[in-house]
């Protein structure tokens, strides 16, 4: 189930009480930027912010910044721990598998800055979602250089958020993800899983149990772009053009098996018709030109633009999904 929003500032009418929020923020040699993300999370208006790190074995000042900024927040609002060593995807479902207790859970980077109402915004929006039921909420972003100047929008995304969607393309960066118990439950038994990411999985999985995406056209933060960044909004001509020429290289291929064999792993989550789709889009993977094209169809895997779904077409017919 999907569903598109103009999220609203909550008021206490729509939050009878203060939530508790983990904010789960993966750290790697982050120095530069980590100072003013932190800041902006223990800012967050309307909600008891609890902040979870997983240092990836810094080497720079990001342990020394943490440390300093646990001295001023308390044991009871930061919490530091050693990830496990094996990348940014790893870390982050290391965190979301681990006992913590909120009643919502947000993934964070180590280098943007949050909207004072961010998370009230997001539990406004997860508040209408059924007891039991699996939701993220995610949201557009506002982009900015370096130095924090606005430089443009995230894409916006028209078509509804739907598991057909979610094999081969994510609506949600993970910066702006906010998941109720459920889907956080839902993570936690797939386990830590090898995937092309944490974010791209979280919208998989949710949304292929039957559960609610919530995508807020509406920006949240401001995504900083710099060189460091593993994987950045690539908005700009350029970028897509790299992006399609690793396609062809096979880079999405590869992403697309890592993705497919957690997913059978953990078919049992899907339901009946999602796993219907998955078996369609695994079997034309693999198929003969006519056969790989009328199983692709079949399957409805579509991506949210014009464009996407011509150099979807194209991959299908080169074998590169």
């Amino acid at each position: 189930m999907g569903s598109s929003l103009q999220a609203e500032a909550c008021s206490d009418d729509t939050l009878r009480s203060v939530h508790t929020v983990a904010v789960l923020l993966c750290t790697y040699n982050g120095d530069k930027f980590l100072e003013e993300q932190l800041e902006s999370i223990a800012s967050q208006q309307g909600v008891k912010v609890h902040i979870h790190v997983s240092d990836d074995g810094s080497t720079d000042q990001t342990q020394h910044l943490l440390n300093r900024f646990r001295e001023q927040l308390g044991e009871g609002q930061l919490s530091i721990r050693q990830g496990p060593g094996h990348g940014y995807v790893a870390n982050f479902l290391s965190l979301i598998c681990s006992p913590v207790n909120a009643d919502y859970f947000a993934f964070a980077d180590q280098d943007d800055v949050w909207d004072s109402d961010k998370l009230t915004r997001a539990i406004a929006a997860l508040s209408s979602v059924p007891d039991g039921l699996p939701a993220v909420y995610c949201s557009r972003t506002r982009l900015v250089n370096e130095t924090g100047n606005f430089i443009g929008l995230s894409p916006l995304f028209r078509r509804p958020p739907v598991f057909a969607n979610s094999l081969i393309h994510n609506v949600g960066g993970g910066n702006t993800m906010v998941l109720n118990r459920s889907a956080k439950d839902l993570l936690c038994a797939a386990g830590p899983v090898d995937v092309a990411s944490h974010d791209w999985w979280t919208y998989i999985l949710v949304a292929g149990s039957g559960g609610v995406i919530l995508y807020d056209p509406h920006p949240s933060m401001r995504y900083r772009q710099h060189e460091g960044n593993l994987i950045g909004s690539s908005m700009s001509w350029g970028d897509r053009l790299n992006r399609f020429y690793l396609a062809l290289r096979g880079r999405n291929r590869a992403w697309n098996t890592k993705n497919m064999f957690a997913l059978q792993r953990n078919r049992a989550f899907l339901t009946r018709n999602n796993q219907e789709i998955l078996d369609e889009f695994c079997k034309a993977r693999d198929a003969r030109l006519f056969p790989r094209l009328l199983g692709m169809w079949r399957s409805g895997v579509h991506t949210q633009s014009v464009v996407g779904n011509l150099a979807l077409i194209v991959a299908t017919f080169l074998k590169k999904l």
